[in-house]
């Protein structure tokens, strides 16, 4: 379905509806809005419909989840979020097929694929992937760490570039949410405490994906999660009943809309509502999914944003793992609604997608029923199509299988994520140690033996190099697992392990900060004391072993205890007492104290 026709004057176009004449919205040389226009009148109700959709889906018919064929050519979709990615040619190879199965449709409307994180270390099937092949940096919290802009602006555009190559165009992320309640699972996925950090950093990350101005070299960034997903009560995720409030016990929401502010000056192409309630905030008491005074109010009165607004995930309908688990729909605030109900109130809250949805019944029966208009649908329509056309996917949607396999995880693109890992590490205590004995934990042996002899016993080590998890309370059920909540202090037990252990050989305690653990008890005993946000063993060992300066610095607080952040207000940045170490540190460093 590749085949390019040659107007009378010789203008090359692809021939989307199949009746060899150049219609409008087929000409490359029209003005976007024009091509727009010109394909809505075409549109019928259905097709808009399944255009207001964004589904997900795993490359290739495998899998609990439907392969893109079905979604495609019976119900018209044109948009995926994929799930996990094998490689770069399969992914790429996929993108090519459901473009060629959505070529042979009425209009030829082409497939947009998106995708959540994955070029860090974290895992998780509701919010980042690994795999694939992909450049590996650290996480969002750990470009925060090297405050960088040109740094981050640099990998982004490397993110793009990866992306795009197998068809990905575009980006669900970065988050602008801050990172103002410790116990939050999200927390690795933001820019941080601080909103003029966070600030700099999502402009930056905005400008690497999308450059100045969305075009066929683009990934388009869906900035989320609006009005600011970080004030959880007591830093309970959204995705579960236990954070179905967003809370403003310090007033200040303001500040949680500061990085907003930064994507729109930076031209992000749409935003993702949250799940959550914006309670006692002053904006309507249900999810903002579903919040007329976040979306039409807020998002587009206040900041004028008419870019896509796509719904969080599976929040009206949830969603059916065959043989694993079924997982409840995020309608918080609107239970007691029924599925139309729900559905005609996300639509006149000003939403244009439904994410995660794949019926399209469900916004037909509400256009039936005479709750939503057709001319609602248009206007949604036209920003969905608005982001096709600028893609340049109406022009080509291809990519070449075999540069994608070159490029993605190419020697260059490792090697910049590896110095982005360098950068982010942030040494909080001590110094960098040396010796040729080593006894490691939580680091790969094979990759210290490059560093030295590895023994088994601390005691015939000269030094100890320990890389521990952030602390979190494990949970019951198959996705709630996958969120690190709750607690952020070592058990007494392992915190006594490690002094003992420290006190037998100097330790270096290199501590993974997914989220800002309390380090209260670990700091007084180790030799060498580091905070990293996604590195590989190598980059961590050149640092502990002083091959590589560390020059990140805190994008959070470190909290001395959990009763200091339960004390703390969720939507204050700053707001635990006596912190351990300071955000910015070792900029101004703080003396430690047990």
């Amino acid at each position: 379905m590749r085949t390019v026709l040659r107007h009378t004057d010789g203008t090359p176009f692809r021939d989307l509806n199949h009746n060899g004449t150049m219609e409008p919205y087929e000409d490359p040389r029209l003005p976007v809005e024009e091509r727009v226009e010109d394909l809505l009148t075409r549109m019928t109700l259905e097709e808009k419909a399944a255009l207001m959709l964004h589904g997900r889906m795993l490359p290739g018919d495998n899998g609990p989840f439907p392969s893109g064929d079905h979604l495609i050519t019976e119900r018209g979709l044109t948009a995926f979020g994929m799930m996990a990615v094998p490689d770069a040619r399969t992914m790429a190879a996929w993108n090519n097929h459901v473009q060629d199965l959505a070529a042979a449709g009425r209009l030829g409307i082409p497939v947009t694929l998106a995708s959540d994180p994955r070029h860090g270390f974290t895992e998780n099937p509701a919010t980042a992937f690994t795999g694939g092949g992909f450049s590996t940096g650290p996480e969002p919290i750990g470009l925060a760490a090297t405050d960088d802009p040109a740094l981050v602006e640099e990998y982004a555009a490397l993110i793009g570039r990866e992306l795009r190559a197998v068809g990905i165009r575009i980006a669900i992320h970065p988050m602008a949410d801050l990172a103002t309640e410790p116990r939050w699972a999200r927390i690795s996925g933001t820019f941080g405490e601080d909103p003029e950090r966070a600030a700099r950093i999502i402009a930056a990350y905005i400008r690497g994906l999308q450059g100045e101005r969305i075009g066929p070299d683009s990934v388009a960034c869906m900035t989320k999660h609006f009005p600011g997903g970080g004030p959880q009560y007591k830093g309970e995720d959204s995705h579960f009943a236990a954070g179905r409030r967003l809370v403003y016990p310090g007033g200040a929401l303001e500040q949680h809309l500061r990085p907003f502010e930064a994507a729109f000056e930076a031209g992000t192409a749409q935003i993702m509502p949250a799940y959550a309630i914006p309670s006692g905030s002053g904006l309507d008491e249900v999810g903002a999914n579903f919040n007329h005074d976040v979306i039409t109010g807020l998002l587009r009165g206040r900041y004028g944003f008419d870019g896509v607004v796509c719904t969080d995930f599976n929040a009206i309908t949830g969603m059916e793992i065959p043989g694993l688990v079924s997982l409840p729909p995020r309608h918080w605030g609107v239970e007691e609604l029924s599925v139309p109900e729900q559905v005609a109130l996300t639509l006149r809250a000003g939403a244009d997608q439904l994410g995660g949805e794949t019926d399209p019944e469900l916004i037909l029966g509400v256009v039936r029923s005479g709750a939503v208009t057709e001319a609602r649908l248009d206007e949604s329509a036209r920003r969905i199509l608005r982001d096709k056309f600028r893609l340049g996917l109406f022009d080509d949607p291809y990519v070449d299988v075999d540069a994608a396999a070159g490029l993605v995880g190419a020697p260059e693109g490792r090697a910049l994520g590896r110095r982005v890992q360098t950068r982010s590490l942030v040494h909080l205590a001590g110094r960098p140690l040396s010796g040729q004995r080593l006894y490691v934990e939580g680091v790969d042996a094979g990759v210290a033996a490059r560093y030295g002899t590895v023994v088994e016993r601390p005691e015939d080590a000269d030094l100890a190099v320990l890389r521990l998890a952030t602390p979190y309370e494990k949970r019951a059920g198959l996705l709630e697992q996958a969120f690190h909540s709750g607690s952020l202090e070592f058990e007494p037990a392992e915190a006594a392990r490690v002094a003992a252990l420290a006190a037998a050989v100097p330790t270096a305690v290199v501590a993974q900060l997914e989220r800002p653990a309390v380090l209260t008890p670990l700091a007084p005993h180790a030799a060498l004391l580091v905070g990293e946000f996604g590195a590989s063993d190598e980059v961590v060992l050149d640092a502990v072993l002083g091959r590589a300066p560390m020059t990140g610095s805190l994008p959070f607080d470190l909290p001395r205890s959990d009763a200091a952040v339960d004390a703390a207000r969720e939507d204050v940045p700053f707001d635990t007492a006596d912190p351990l170490f300071r955000f910015g540190h070792p900029t101004a460093p703080r003396e430690v104290t047990a």
